[in-house]
This record gives C-alpha cells, sequence and structure tokens, in this order.
C-alpha cells in the first residue's frame, strides 16, 4: 500500500520508540527525512542517525534515539502541514514553540531548517512539524 504522508509516518515512529524505551527506530530514507533528521540532530533532539542499504535494496534511515536521566528527550512531536491541508508562515508569523524550548521545522526555499535558522535567514516557509 502506497503511503502518503511518509514525514508523518517517521514521526510516528519516532514517537512510538520513545514511548516504548526504545534506543534505535528505522524509517525508509527519503532527502526530506534526512533533512528532518539532521535538524533534529543539530537541535540536540536524537543522538545521531545512520543510512544504511537494507537486503530488499532499499535505503534505511536508523534513528538513534535520545533519552535524559530516563526520559525522552523529545517530549512531542506533531505533524503541522500536512498533505491534505499544507501550512506556510511568513518568518513574522511563525510561532512561538512552547515558550522557546521548542523549534519548529520549516522547508524554505533554502532548505530544511529550524524556525531559528530561518528567522536568523529572513526566510519563510512551510511548517512542516513542531519538536518540544
Amino acid at each position: 500500500m502506497a503511503m502518503s504522508d511518509t514525514l508523518g509516518d517517521m514521526l510516528t515512529r519516532i514517537r512510538n520508540g520513545q514511548r516504548a524505551g526504545l534506543d534505535k527506530v528505522s524509517s525508509p530514507s527519503s532527502k526530506l527525512r534526512e533533512s528532518v533528521l539532521s535538524v533534529l540532530k543539530k537541535e540536540g533532539f536524537i543522538q545521531d542517525y545512520s543510512r544504511l542499504k537494507s537486503d530488499a535494496g532499499f535505503d534505511e534511515l536508523v534513528i538513534n534515539l535520545k533519552y535524559y536521566e530516563g526520559e525522552a528527550v523529545i517530549r512531542k512531536i506533531s505533524r503541522v502541514s500536512k498533505p491534505g491541508r499544507r501550512v506556510y508562515s511568513k518568518i513574522k508569523e511563525l510561532p512561538q514553540v512552547y515558550n522557546g524550548l521548542g523549534i519548529s521545522i520549516l522547508s524554505t526555499p533554502k532548505g530544511v531548517m529550524s524556525g531559528v535558522d530561518a528567522l536568523e535567514n529572513n526566510v519563510g516557509g512551510e511548517v512542516l512539524c513542531q519538536v518540544f
């Protein structure tokens, strides 16, 4: 069966993996997913990720989840812009996530970046997800 929201699937795998207390989760690979993971790693929400070839010949992303004192670092991760309803934001109208403790991840003309980086580059775009 074809998947319509691949990024939402990866976010759900991360959310479920942390609730189950897993060290690693895997997800099929794509450029968008890898870009979102690089932002999550840069902001300190995951330990690391790696790209592996699976037995079937498809690339797979293995995500190392991060915990602090037994608690998951990611408290909540949610998809904002969905295939049925795209959400775009000007940089001046970008909402603050959890009073500045969380981040928004945006897809901009300059690439996928966090809300803070988008503010520095003065560029808006599609709000992919929010993490705190």
